[in-house]
């Protein structure tokens, strides 16, 4: 009898790709929703960066937390939990922008919820995900729902900028409420009991101690979290407040800034669709080689290019930034111990996300300070830096691709049986 679906693709990576589908085509709406509510009830620029920021820190806050809750309790509660938190806050959201004019502080506060869901789900969604693939097949079916992920943030973002034109943004994010709801509930119905029994651990914080003995023991992972601490807080700061600032002065408004973040997402989309079939030995090496495009937009931005340069130029980075993402997550999946998925994945999240706010608070002085040019030009500098820094760390140079499983846990096979194997952590 022929299959429907690919041999790696089982029951719980299915419904994980479906739910996540569901909520980047709802989210990336979601946030166009937001920024055009808050201008709609009087406010400016700076109140649209109040409730971006109300977002951001909760989820610093409580990410460390959330992958410790993670690895402790069934992965799919935590996940339905803070599904459900983001429909309950997006839902009242919606209805205060449709009910009239909603205040700051409120718009804040529900964002800040929202936030606080999403840092206990994202390391339980990781830690899920990794372990519901078989290893010989995981960097297919990671860039499977990276491609997956990627072509719905396109189309959410696509979509939500026509509903907020022609319905207003109220809508849009009763959509995204909606959205949650269902992605929620086929996440109930994951499978957890390929995952062996967790022994009792000796609370919260020796959870937290164990999964930083976890990432500091291992170079290339803290190596790596360092480096695009560094590279996601300028390049954040670039995208945020100087891509827009220089697209009014030279490009031609936001309409050819729109295009070029189209056409980054259009790159991450090829980038994941390359990863179906390559398969680098080097895993880290290749993908931090690709990392320094990133280097490039600021580049761009500083000189800067016509507006169909920058655009041929975003591509080429989402292609190369996704080949790093995908080698990325096989590195985790290939090396870390099932058991500590999810708090590992916390201290991924923590330094990708924490220097950001920072960043994007000092563009403004920084451009008042050196100059706009100058400054994106450190942007380059810093990406291309730390860059070059990680590879002088051996194990990013010399970690390799497992062609022999090792027998650890019982994740959801290809074969649907309760005997799979997979790599145990530790580098070979």
């Amino acid at each position: 009898m022929s299959r429907r679906r690919p041999a790696w693709a089982g029951r719980n990576y299915s419904l994980l790709t479906a739910a996540a589908v569901i909520t980047s085509l709802g989210s990336n709406g979601a946030l166009i929703a937001a920024a055009f509510a808050v201008l709609e009830a009087g406010g400016d620029g700076g109140d649209v960066g109040l409730v971006a920021a109300a977002r951001t820190l909760p989820l610093v806050l409580f990410l460390l937390i959330g992958g410790a809750v993670a690895d402790r309790l069934p992965r799919h509660r935590v996940m339905v939990a803070a599904n459900a938190l983001n429909c309950l806050s997006q839902g009242a959201f919606a209805v205060l922008v449709l009910a009239g004019e909603p205040q700051l502080w409120q718009m804040m506060l529900l964002t800040a919820l929202g936030g606080t869901g999403q840092a206990f789900f994202s390391p339980a969604a990781e830690g899920m995900l990794m372990s519901s693939v078989q290893g010989e097949q995981a960097g297919r079916a990671f860039a499977v729902f990276r491609m997956a992920m990627q072509g719905a943030g396109l189309g959410g973002a696509a979509l939500g900028g026509a509903m907020v034109a022609a319905a207003g943004p109220g809508w849009v994010l009763a959509a995204d409420a909606a959205a949650f709801a269902v992605a929620g509930a086929l996440r109930a119905f994951l499978d957890v009991g390929h995952i062996p029994p967790r022994a009792p651990g000796g609370g919260l914080l020796a959870d937290l101690r164990d999964g930083w003995r976890e990432f500091a023991g291992r170079p290339w992972l803290w190596g790596i979290v360092v480096q695009f601490s560094v590279a996601n807080a300028v390049v954040g700061a670039a995208d945020a407040v100087y891509g827009p600032l220089v697209a009014r002065d030279h490009l031609g408004g936001a309409g050819p800034w729109g295009l070029a973040l189209g056409f980054f997402g259009a790159g991450t989309v090829v980038g994941a669709l390359l990863m179906t079939r390559w398969k680098p030995r080097r895993l880290l090496l290749a993908g931090t080689l690709c990392v320094f495009p990133l280097a490039l937009p600021s580049a761009a931005l500083a000189v800067p290019v016509p507006a169909a340069a920058l655009c041929a130029v975003m591509f080429l980075t989402g292609v190369t930034l996704e080949i790093f993402g995908v080698s990325w997550m096989t590195a985790l999946h290939q090396e870390i111990p099932e058991d500590k998925l999810s708090r590992v994945s916390a201290y991924d999240w923590f330094g990708s996300v924490a220097l950001v706010p920072l960043a994007t608070a000092l563009a403004g002085p920084a451009e008042v300070a050196f100059g706009r040019t100058a400054s994106l030009w450190g942007c380059a500098a810093l990406v291309v830096l730390v860059t070059a820094a990680v590879l002088c760390v051996p194990d990013v140079r010399n970690l390799r691709r497992r062609t022999t499983p090792v027998a650890r846990g019982v994740p959801d096979g290809a074969d649907g049986s309760a005997d799979a194997e997979r790599p145990v952590g530790g580098l070979g």
